[in-house]
Formats: C-alpha cells, structure tokens, sequence
C-alpha cells in the first residue's frame, strides 16, 4: 500500500501542497481528482522524488521511501504513466517498451504476453516509430511500457487527456483488469469524473494544494465532488 502522510511541497516560496494525505491499497483503484492547478502533479513529483519534500512522509508498503532517489523508487515497485505520455517519438514500439527493462533482473528483461493481450494493437506496431502512432495508440503504448516494469503501484497521470472515447473505454477496461488481479495499488489522475468514478473504490479531491473531500466511492457526494471540477 501507497502511503502519503501530511505532505508540504514548495516550489521556492509557493506551497503547492499542503498536508495531504492519501492511501492507495493493492488490489483497488483511488482517484485524485481536481481542476488544473490545483496540486496533483506536484503529488505525483513528489510521490516519484521529482521534487523534495518539505514536511510529512511517504511509505510504499510501510517502508518510508521520501529520501530515496526516483530510480530507487522505481525499483521498488512504482511505475509512472505521465501526462502527455511522453514515449520517445523516434524509438520503434519494441524499443519503447524495452526501456521498462532498466531496472529489472535480467532474467525478467522480456515483454510479457499479458501485455499484447491487454493492447492487440501493439503487438502489430512492433516495428513503427513511436511518433508514428496516434495519441489513443501512444497512450496504450506509455501504459504498456510502465506494465513492462511490473509495477506494484501504477500511477496514471490524465490517461484520457486528448483521447478518443472507444480507446477511453479500451483504458478504462484494462485498469479495471488490473485491479481486480489483486497484486497492484493504482492511482488514477483524473479530472474526467464519469470515467474515474466508474473506476474508484476510493478517492481524494485535490483544492489550493488541499484535500477538500475524500473517502469510499460508495458514499461518493457526486455534486460536491464535481463542484470542485467544473470552471
């Protein structure tokens, strides 16, 4: 489980968070949910080490990870699907996927057939640059590169950001999938309620750096939570 305990993050003097609190269990999907702006980027650069933190503490499994360096980080198990996605543009599909490699043993360094399951499209893309992809196809391929690092906590970043809504849908059943495998914590980044909601077991709603509202989807207020979503 993903633990994050009373966090301060400051850009110079701006205090972009201010003591937030979340946990992401194995075997669930949590929601972090707000308008741009409001923090939930800056949470995830500090969850990854991007940005050193000023107060609080982040534990993954109970161990306490806020001094490590991000690629200690991604040893241990957390793997980042960023906003925008970010795959190298003139790597073919295969080479994007092999950079997942890096911090594995290597008798693990291979692409697993789950992989090609989950995204068909990939598997006949082997050999096309990355930059020759969609934005749906670039999406599925920045995903299936994190999935290459057998992930403990998946953390996706906006994943339906400039997205068509069929490969909305073809996402939102493949993080479904891998919650209900039960050996992996995902957090979802999302300012797109209809489909975080329909993926939640929990969530946190992010306001100025502070979580305004959080708990079980179950008891979900829907208008409170969009109140803090919509412009």
């Amino acid at each position: 489980m993903l633990e994050v305990d009373g966090v301060d993050l400051y850009y110079g003097a701006s205090h972009a968070l201010r003591r937030v609190s979340l946990a992401a269990k194995t075997g669930e999907v949590t929601c972090v949910l707000g308008r741009n702006g409001v923090g939930k980027t800056s949470l995830l650069r500090a969850i990854f080490g991007l940005q050193p933190i000023r107060a609080g503490q982040i534990r993954w499994n109970g161990k306490a990870i806020a001094g490590l360096p991000p690629h200690e980080r991604a040893r241990a198990g957390l793997a980042l699907v960023p906003q925008g996605r970010e795959i190298f543009p003139r790597l073919s599909v295969r080479e994007n996927l092999e950079t997942g490699f890096a911090i594995l043993p290597r008798r693990l360094r291979h692409i697993p057939d789950e992989i090609f399951e989950l995204f068909p499209v990939l598997k006949d893309m082997l050999g096309r640059r990355g930059g020759d992809l969609s934005g749906g196809q670039q999406q599925q391929l920045a995903i299936a590169r994190a999935l290459v690092m057998r992930p403990g906590l998946l953390i996706l970043d906006e994943p339906t950001e400039g997205i068509q809504p069929s490969i909305i849908k073809d996402i939102g059943r493949v993080i479904a999938h891998l919650a209900a495998r039960g050996d992996m914590a995902i957090l979802l980044v999302e300012q797109y309620f209809d489909f975080a909601r329909d993926l939640a077991a929990a969530y946190v709603v992010l306001e100025r750096g502070e979580v305004v509202l959080s708990g079980r989807a179950g008891e979900m207020d829907e208008t409170a939570v969009r109140s803090y979503l919509t412009v």
